[in-house]
């Protein structure tokens, strides 16, 4: 895992998208994982300014998104796919056919998993996922748990999480219990993964993930077994990291 570290969440946001824009330049057609929530919303701000610049383009990138809430509309204000669509698609030259999110209707859930995978295959696998972690360790939305789940399924939200979203709901009763969510084999198969953290209320998680045992109950430490992890965070997020000695770059 390469550990990059940035004085604050601007700085940490323009190294992941340099790190993303690196890759679309490199392969134009490539397939991107993406991910909602605060951590990457500045990232997906300097890809769109990028965009609008002519310095990369998106026209034949493919993308296919973590999770989305069961029972969320996609033009629910609070679903994920109303987030990709107002933060990142409608701001770049990417076709909407070739966004893919999980739907939070369907009414088959096994089936719209099954779907799902079947679609990533279909395109080849991720080349690059971006990813953010929750304070108890989660990635996507694999909770902790007592085993490592493969592929797409639905999960129950751990309290915390619920807690942590109730921010954006008008009270926590409205934040859905449930929801889509890529597997840790499905993360796991993407060939670079980019990981961005910001503030101390990381700092455990991502201590955790990266240096604690390889457990289900901290999913995000399953990434110390892919080959081509990248880290940024900024000095608060890493903070315990850096307090470890643990080598970071920046």
């Amino acid at each position: 895992m390469r550990i990059y570290r940035e004085n604050d969440y601007e700085a940490m946001s323009r190294r992941a998208a340099s790190i993303l824009a690196a890759e679309v330049v490199r392969r134009p057609d490539c397939v991107l994982g993406l991910a909602t929530g605060s951590s990457p919303e500045g990232t997906y701000r300097y890809l769109a300014d990028w965009n609008k610049q002519g310095l990369l383009s998106f026209r034949e990138v493919k993308t296919v998104n973590l999770d989305e809430y069961k029972g969320l509309a996609p033009d629910h204000d609070q679903s994920y796919r109303f987030f990709m669509q107002d933060r990142f698609f409608s701001r770049v030259d990417i076709l909407p056919e070739n966004t893919r999110v999980p739907d939070g209707l369907a009414e088959d859930s096994a089936a719209e998993c099954a779907a799902y995978d079947a679609y990533i295959q279909s395109l080849g696998g991720v080349d690059l996922q971006l990813l953010g972690i929750g304070r108890n360790g989660h990635i996507g939305f694999n909770e902790p748990g007592d085993c490592f789940v493969k592929g797409t399924h639905v999960v129950d939200l751990a309290p915390s999480t619920i807690e942590a979203n109730a921010r954006f709901f008008a009270s926590p009763g409205d934040v859905p219990q449930q929801a889509f969510t890529m597997g840790i084999g499905n993360i796991l198969a993407a060939r670079k993964i980019l990981l961005v953290a910001s503030g101390a209320d990381k700092a455990e998680a991502l201590y955790r993930a990266a240096c604690g045992p390889i457990s289900p109950q901290c999913p995000g430490s399953i990434l110390q077994l892919h080959p081509d992890v990248a880290l940024v965070g900024d000095e608060a997020a890493l903070s315990k990291l850096t307090a470890a000695g643990v080598p970071v770059c920046g």
